[in-house]
């Protein structure tokens, strides 16, 4: 839960400042302060059509040092590197096989994949009367690990009792990974009924 509060917080601040940039390029390159009779705050950058993002004066004086261009390559191949390892990192995220610790066996004698247990789980809960669809997955450090559950019911199905099927089977499930308590996030939705045509 930790690492997706980051990556949402990152995210959006990285998309806050790409926003705010492209609207400064934006608001500048098409005159819109002269167009709307807008005043901009003094000092604020690009408010004509005529101004560059980097003023001329810059360019050359930074242009001219030895340092300047290997400088700007080297920091532009780390900025592109470390994004491309965020996004593997995400995209492996999902697709991590992790071993977790069988009941009854020291922790070093045996393991099982995660894995095996979230298709366990979710063979359980499609087996269940009244579920039309069901996922389930597993999430967290090993010791703490996580379900995260997608049901959907049929559009007569009641609740009750399949909650209660899901927290039996979810306890199994934490049982066969030496997990006392599981803790558990149910998506739950009801499949509409289909639209009938009177004859």
């Amino acid at each position: 839960m930790m690492r997706t509060t980051i990556n949402r917080v990152l995210l959006a601040l990285t998309g806050i400042i790409v926003l705010g940039g492209g609207l400064l390029v934006l608001a500048g390159g098409t005159a819109i302060y002269r167009h709307w009779n807008l005043t901009p705050p003094g000092g604020w950058p690009l408010t004509s059509e005529h101004d560059a993002l980097v003023p001329h004066g810059d360019q050359t004086r930074w242009a001219g040092q030895n340092w300047w261009w290997p400088a700007t390559i080297a920091a532009l191949a780390t900025l592109l590197l470390l994004a491309l390892a965020w996004l593997l990192a995400q995209t492996a995220r999902g697709r991590r096989h992790r071993a977790l610790p069988l009941p009854g066996s020291p922790p070093s004698a045996a393991r099982i994949d995660d894995t095996v247990v979230s298709d366990a789980l979710t063979d359980d809960l499609r087996n269940l009367s009244g579920v039309l669809h069901a996922r389930a997955t597993l999430s967290g450090p090993r010791s703490h690990a996580e379900a995260r559950i997608d049901l959907t019911l049929d559009p007569d199905g009641d609740p009750a009792p399949v909650l209660d099927s899901v927290a039996m089977a979810t306890q199994r499930a934490g049982q066969a990974i030496r997990q006392d308590v599981l803790p558990t996030h149910i998506n739950l939705a009801v499949a509409r009924h289909a639209s009938r045509r009177a004859t």
